[in-house]
């Protein structure tokens, strides 16, 4: 891969980091997440964050999938919280989430979650609560499907909103008779989110009117839990720097890794541990001299 070209294409550098730093200076990312069936998806956005430069990382999930999610996580420290028959969080488990809130750098929910009307109440609280930037995934956009508009007024910090073409136009009620990029910034525009609407050249639209149209990525990442992993990244870089800033890197760090687990492995083998993988590589490419 041509090396200048990559770094000409970045959103922004990486900077390096200073000599003297500890594990605070680079945020405590909060993700919540998983349900029965699907352990999967909170660990590869866990596993992405922890490879991305977060400097702490809590797991949230129910207490039906705790033990085969404590086992696939090394680094994150994985937290079990009350589960429903179906496998599901509850609003019991809200407690022990709101005690690390005011510590977090960025919040990223949903990634696994399922749906319920109990996780439209959590999703909708821990959202007023928090502080900092949130990223909002999978099934958690189902749950900001249900809140009132008007409730976005509420909140604090910058709110990402990260679905495909189907999620856009199901959930959230996005245009399908727009051209992409005019559709994500009228979007962003009206609601005052961050959108990140995914696919091949995916848009980051911000509210301001601002947006940027991805070069990387491949089909390779056409496969399931490959937004989860790009939730990770993302979150893990909201605890690091400004939100106009970590989204789109987010973006194409998560595709650059992709490109690079594709030149190695071909896009058919591939998977999304290859591409977490390749974040390391992918982040050296645009680190600063």
């Amino acid at each position: 891969m041509d090396r200048t070209a990559i770094r000409s294409a970045a959103p922004m550098l990486l900077p390096r980091r200073a000599r003297e730093s500890s594990k605070r200076d680079y945020g405590r990312l909060l993700i919540v997440g998983g349900s029965t069936g699907y352990s999967g998806a909170p660990t590869l956005a866990s596993r992405a964050a922890v490879r991305s430069g977060a400097g702490l990382v809590n797991l949230f999930v129910p207490e039906s999938i705790y033990t085969v999610a404590a086992v696939k996580n090394d680094e994150a420290m994985v937290a079990p919280v009350p589960a429903d028959e179906a496998g599901r969080m509850t609003m019991r488990g809200i407690a022990a989430i709101e005690e690390l809130l005011p510590h977090a750098g960025a919040l990223c929910m949903g990634p696994g979650l399922g749906r319920s009307e109990e996780l439209v109440r959590l999703v909708r609280d821990l959202l007023l609560e928090a502080d900092c930037p949130v990223v909002l995934d999978a099934d958690a956009l189902w749950c900001f499907s249900r809140f009132e508009p008007k409730l976005l007024r509420r909140v604090k910090g910058p709110v990402v909103l990260t679905p495909h073409q189907g999620e856009f136009e199901r959930h959230l009620g996005g245009r399908s008779d727009a051209p992409r990029l005019d559709a994500a910034r009228a979007f962003a525009g009206k609601y005052g989110v961050i959108l990140v609407l995914k696919g091949a050249g995916t848009v980051t639209a911000f509210p301001d009117g601002r947006a940027y149209v991805n070069t990387t990525g491949n089909p390779g990442l056409a496969r399931g839990g490959s937004g989860d992993v790009l939730a990770g990244i993302m979150g893990a870089l909201l605890c690091q720097f400004p939100a106009d800033k970590a989204v789109p890197l987010a973006v194409f760090l998560h595709g650059l890794a992709g490109d690079l687990a594709a030149e190695e492995k071909g896009e058919y083998g591939m998977n999304l541990l290859d591409v977490i993988d390749f974040l390391p590589q992918a982040m050296k490419l645009i680190e600063e001299e």
